[in-house]
């Protein structure tokens, strides 16, 4: 095999996975190609997600592109390193953001600021779907990490993260040295909030993520140096404001599927709040499901591996289509058609091995993001507010580029208030304050 497939990831974007797997047989589990100069095997399905989430087989240090690392992760973030040194950095991650008291803090501001955006979106707003959820995601989660900031600012902070995550895929493009510069301002903005604290003019609370990295110790009992710290200050905060690209598809799917939206309003009336419902949590996976925030993830072999008859040699690339997998024909019924009814009672997804839109595995051992339970309370909670009758997403907008990476309905789904005339306001919230 000479010629060198990851070019057509940048050409063929969410398609790459499915031009790859037409050279293999229906069905099949792997399918090698050449990826990045090496020789590298595509899986999906559950046996692939049980071999690339094999921490003895597959270790990640270096397997991601050096422009998508520093842009998306940041130097020296825990996305970088294999073994006993990612187990011990990744368990602070899993106090400061998987625990159920992290979610349960979280829940109420992220109630807060939606209520707010109704309100907005009532009194004439036009923000986006995913515009508003940038600030939402943004204000709440920098509250929650107990963040200093007004409203204002810390809105601001959020757009330059959303636009790191917007342009780390497109090297080609002016977007792409916008997010390094984004990149460079929000690092040396969090490194001086952790120099804050360090130094005592900042006292956040125990618990929150800019306590814990400003105290965070490495395995040799030393204090990660400030800027490291910093970086995994973001990846606490940013993930969360990436999922306004889920938001944006949320608004688009409400819009094609109006009998779910009128059944996700009913909810929230009748549970008299907008985070919590088991109908809008559904709507929101199946939205993970099938808009998956990049298509794969890639991994080393660190010894030679065999997968579906298809060897690679220790060394080689090994990759985890996300969007074969969530899709896969073997692993859902249906697979290729949006049906939130497939989540309804589903309380243990992470026991689903092939639903992996935030990675596999085990949370705390393998590539399973742990701020995932995060975000499906962020977009159940953004479902909820767009489902509101007195809301309506505008048809124009909604196309979706599949080539680029990472993607959304081109308008982030235009939202206005139901009035024929005008947009002036129309009558309260009838849960509007019991939800705060």
């Amino acid at each position: 095999m000479h010629v060198d497939d990851s070019p057509a990831l940048l050409t063929r974007g969410y398609g790459f996975g499915a031009s790859i797997w037409r050279r293999a047989a229906d069905g099949a589990r792997a399918v090698p190609m050449r990826f990045l100069f090496r020789d590298a095997l595509l899986v999906r399905g559950a046996e692939g997600v049980e071999l690339f989430t094999d921490r003895r087989r597959i270790a990640r240090h270096g397997a991601m592109p050096a422009i998508v690392q520093r842009t998306l992760f940041g130097d020296g973030s825990v996305h970088s390193l294999d073994g006993p040194d990612h187990r011990h950095r990744k368990a602070t991650f899993v106090d400061v953001a998987y625990e159920d008291e992290q979610v349960a803090r979280l829940t109420p501001l992220i109630a807060e600021e939606w209520h707010r955006e109704l309100d907005a979106w009532l009194s004439g707003g036009r923000r986006s779907a995913y515009d508003a959820a940038v600030g939402v995601f943004g204000r709440a989660g920098m509250r929650w990490a107990g963040l200093p900031g007004t409203p204002a600012a810390q809105t601001r902070w959020a757009a330059r993260l959303a636009q790191i995550v917007d342009g780390f895929g497109v090297p080609y493009s002016p977007e792409y040295l916008l997010a390094v510069r984004n990149r460079w301002w929000s690092d040396r903005h969090a490194t001086r909030l952790i120099e804050a604290v360090r130094n005592g003019g900042l006292d956040p609370e125990p618990g929150t993520a800019l306590y814990e990295w400003a105290w965070h110790r490495d395995r040799y009992n030393e204090l990660l140096p400030a800027k490291t710290a910093g970086v995994e200050l973001q990846n606490s905060i940013r993930p969360l404001v990436a999922v306004a690209r889920f938001v944006a598809f949320a608004a688009k799917a409400l819009h094609d599927q109006p009998e779910w939206r009128a059944r996700i309003a009913e909810e929230s009336v009748t549970t008299r709040s907008l985070v919590g419902g088991a109908v809008a949590t559904a709507f929101a996976q199946e939205v993970r499901r099938t808009a998956p925030f990049v298509p794969m993830l890639p991994g080393w072999a660190t010894e030679d591996v065999e997968l579906d008859g298809q060897r690679l040699a220790a060394g080689g690339r090994v990759v985890l289509d996300l969007l074969g997998t969530d899709t896969d024909d073997r692993s859902w019924v249906a697979a290729d058609r949006f049906d939130p009814k497939r989540f309804l009672g589903v309380d243990d997804y992470e026991s689903i091995e092939t639903f992996v839109p935030h990675g596999g595995g085990d949370v705390r051992s393998g590539h399973r993001c742990p701020g995932e339970k995060l975000a499906i309370v962020a977009l159940a909670s953004a479902v909820a507010t767009l489902s509101d009758p007195r809301l309506t997403v505008l048809d124009e907008g909604l196309d979706v580029d599949r080539r680029r990476l990472p993607t959304k309905p081109a308008s982030g789904g235009r939202v206005r208030a139901w009035t024929r005339v005008g947009t002036a306001r129309s009558g309260g919230c009838p849960f509007h304050r019991a939800g705060r």
